[in-house]
């Protein structure tokens, strides 16, 4: 395309807000026209002093009139159930949306009501907002009006479980998932639990039982294999600032699998992904590999003996997690090259 796209940011006083800003001010298709944040106002240089002498956006409360004036897309790096407010009045204004949070990623809104605590205020919406995981949904991407950006910690459990759950379905017993994130995964909202002293040196498991990106892993899952998928989800937080771990554990029925043989498998379906790297047998991801990129890397691991398959699967929460994927998903919708402002 040969004019540049207008983007605005609604949301942009957290990390994934700032994360989204970064990227977008280097993507050479892009014109960051608008930025608001409905509790900081000022100029966005000030608000975030790395940006000084990036930008001389000025930040201001939400205006829909005013965003739909001056871009063509926006991103929301709003909190839960502060989206649902806004959609509609960008949407009304044919302004595409892509939402970082979680108000449109589920498709019930009794389910949305139960794990997030909030009757939706945008009901109908939740079956036409479309997915944005570009591995699996590029071509419904490419035709939104409305795109719901994956979870973080769901994205790295989709992408690890996807070639296995949509081409080997009826050999997967039991799928349980061990998640790690960095404090950043949490925002940037001030929580004594989150503070230093309470997470440096220290590993611990929370909402057991009763995580919001349950319903999300399970539903996305469950489409791509077909039939229902009920995988065991537990989140822990690691005592660092960014970056995802995943390690998954898969009951296979059946002898004829083999190490080689699923590796393979993983290999020709991400074959021409550009961000997901399908590692050498034996091999494990790293964290320290993908912080600050839009790579997901997967490892494999295959006992024979045992009939399980171990994945494990390591992003950066705030990129491929959050902002990256949102610039992915929006390079799809334009028709600008994939990897545009990511590689």
């Amino acid at each position: 395309m040969n004019e540049h796209i207008r983007v605005g940011i609604v949301g942009i006083s957290g990390y994934s807000g700032l994360a989204t800003i970064k990227l977008l001010l280097n993507h050479p298709n892009v014109r960051l026209t608008y930025v608001s944040a409905n509790t900081t106002q000022g100029k966005l240089a000030e608000i975030w002093p790395q940006l000084n002498g990036k930008t001389k956006l000025y930040c201001e409360q939400f205006n829909a009139d005013k965003a739909a004036s001056l871009c063509d897309v926006v991103f929301l790096a709003v909190p839960h159930c502060v989206s649902m407010e806004i959609t509609p009045q960008l949407l009304a204004k044919k302004i595409a949306v892509i939402d970082l949070s979680g108000d449109y990623r589920l498709h019930s809104a009794a389910a949305y009501k139960k794990w997030y605590g909030k009757k939706h205020l945008d009901p109908r919406r939740l079956s036409k907002a479309v997915y944005g995981m570009p591995e699996i949904f590029r071509a419904k991407i490419a035709k939104a009006t409305l795109i719901a950006n994956p979870g973080c910690y769901p994205t790295a459990a989709i992408l690890g479980l996807a070639p296995l759950v949509g081409l080997q379905t009826k050999a997967i017993g039991s799928i349980i998932i061990d998640a790690k994130s960095g404090v950043s995964g949490a925002g940037k909202k001030a929580v004594p639990s989150m503070m230093f002293a309470e997470v440096n040196e220290s590993l611990k498991a929370y909402k057991i039982f009763c995580h919001q990106h349950t319903p999300e892993i399970n539903q996305y899952l469950s489409i791509i294999a077909g039939k229902e998928i009920d995988a065991t989800f537990t989140a822990h937080l690691l005592p660092i600032t960014t970056g995802i771990y995943e390690t998954i554990y898969v009951e296979l029925a059946g002898d004829g699998f083999s190490a080689s043989k699923i590796h393979n498998l993983y290999k020709k379906f991400y074959k021409t992904e550009p961000f997901v790297r399908v590692l050498k047998l034996g091999e494990a991801p790293e964290i320290k590999n993908v912080v600050g990129t839009n790579f997901c890397d997967i490892g494999l691991a295959f006992s024979k003996e045992k009939h399980q398959l171990i994945i494990t699967v390591a992003i950066d929460n705030l990129i491929k997690g959050a902002a990256g994927q949102a610039i992915q998903n929006m390079n799809i919708l334009f028709g600008v090259p994939e990897t545009t402002g990511l590689a």
